[in-house]
């Protein structure tokens, strides 16, 4: 394989690339060893072999192929050295046949996209507990380092490393196999890989403690998996109304804060903030999405329909509240929770007015899943306020500034208690 001149920091191109090219070369390996923990040390492997080769003999072409090649190798060579190689060779022949000899080769890109999908079924197996999930997802197929992580999800860094390496375990040892579902199991399978970008990325869009109102990397890193998964699975109609979802929502992100990282609220946003490209995007993932259905739309594609009503609107004030109203009626049928339910009740009382949200937030109150739950006593506030309720939607205010766990928000609630 030809290749370029040594580099002036070698290093920092061997980082780039290799956090580029991690997650399809950890697919492709795992696809060999039938182990992540395993995979994820192989690729590392390679990382060392071109810090060492590539500052004295410089860059390859294709410096990804490079790594899939160095960490096959190793891979191969491992299943082959261990005690019951045959039966290991008689499960994987072919496999270990399209291992590249050369590193002249080029890897098979729709081989790899397929690995990549096995390891994102592997990596949110519904055996782990959700935190596992999301930290061991961000690791292999977002490419953060255990620090990145355990800052993303203000979580002590040891922490995080010991849910990684626990998740490694419950993998090996609950014997999960490295491969797409397909039948009945294919759609719970599903829906857990769509919670965990969809939890990546609320985590990102309104982080539930800290100082920071958002934290843009993590809308990234979901926005980006979203896509990903997108390509992989064309003719799933969810798969393109979270992608819908999260570009929509992404949209919005530069007009959600004000110049000291306060938070803005919807109606008070400026839209010409709004990014067209990223909402662009987000129509034309929700008309694949209704293309691709068969049946009624899913939960994560009626959220995008919903989204879009906002995208569509030139100004709130022309907001679609009876259609996105509709849209809450329909996704309240589909997926009952008290949330879904407090979201539509804010429709209801902007199509209504506030007396009828307030009923609907009222038949709320006694829910066990919102008692501590800081977004109720907020919503109940903000139809108090416009009822001219002002000392009630002040001790409500309050209430809801007491609960929450983003000192961002909690100041942006105080703030509101005190306009009252």
């Amino acid at each position: 394989m030809a290749v370029s001149h040594p580099p002036e920091h070698p290093r920092r191109t061997v980082e780039t690339v290799f956090r580029m090219e991690a997650p399809r070369i950890i697919a492709g390996v795992a696809r060999i060893v039938r182990d992540v923990g395993i995979a994820e040390e192989l690729a590392q492997d390679a990382l060392v072999a071109a810090l060492e080769q590539w500052p004295e003999q410089g860059v390859p072409d294709n410096p990804g192929a490079w790594l899939m090649t160095a960490a096959r190798r190793r891979a191969v060579d491992l299943v082959r050295r261990r005690e019951r190689y045959a039966r290991k060779l008689a499960e994987m022949g072919r496999d270990l046949e399209s291992a590249p000899p050369h590193l002249d080769e080029p890897a098979d890109p729709d081989a790899i996209d397929d690995d990549l999908l096995r390891l994102v079924f592997t990596a949110c197996h519904p055996v782990l507990s959700t935190e596992a999930r999301v930290a061991l997802t961000l690791r292999l197929l977002g490419g953060l380092t255990t620090a990145e992580i355990a800052r993303a999800v203000l979580t002590p860094e040891p922490t995080v490393a010991q849910r990684i390496s626990r998740a490694k375990r419950t993998l090996a040892a609950k014997a999960v196999a490295f491969e797409v579902p397909y039948g009945p199991d294919r759609e719970a399978r599903l829906g857990s890989v769509l919670e965990v970008i969809y939890l990546i990325f609320n985590e990102g869009y309104a982080a539930t403690a800290g100082d920071d109102w958002l934290r843009p990397a993590l809308c990234e890193d979901a926005l980006r998996l979203a896509r990903v998964l997108a390509g992989l699975m064309p003719k799933e109609p969810e798969v393109h109304g979270l992608a819908a979802l999260l570009e929509l929502q992404a949209s919005r992100s530069a007009a959600r804060t004000g110049p000291s990282g306060e938070p803005v609220l919807l109606k008070d946003q400026s839209r010409t903030r709004w990014n067209q490209m990223l909402i662009r995007r987000g129509f034309a993932a929700l008309a694949r999405a209704q293309s691709t259905a068969d049946g009624p739309l899913g939960p994560y594609a009626l959220q995008a329909a919903i989204a879009a009503c906002h995208a569509h609107a030139h100004t709130y004030e022309e907001t679609d509240w009876r259609q996105i109203a509709a849209l809450y009626d329909l996704l309240a049928a589909r997926t009952p929770s008290p949330v879904v339910e407090l979201n539509r009740a804010v429709a209801v009382a902007m199509a209504r007015g506030p007396e009828a949200g307030l009923a609907l937030v009222d038949a709320l109150a006694a829910e066990p899943a919102l008692r501590d739950y800081h977004l109720l006593p907020s919503v109940r506030g903000d139809l108090l306020e416009r009822l001219g309720r002002r000392a009630e939607a002040r001790a409500e205010f309050e209430r809801a500034a007491a609960l929450a766990r983003n000192e961002r928000e909690r100041g942006l609630l105080r703030a509101r208690a005190d306009g009252c």
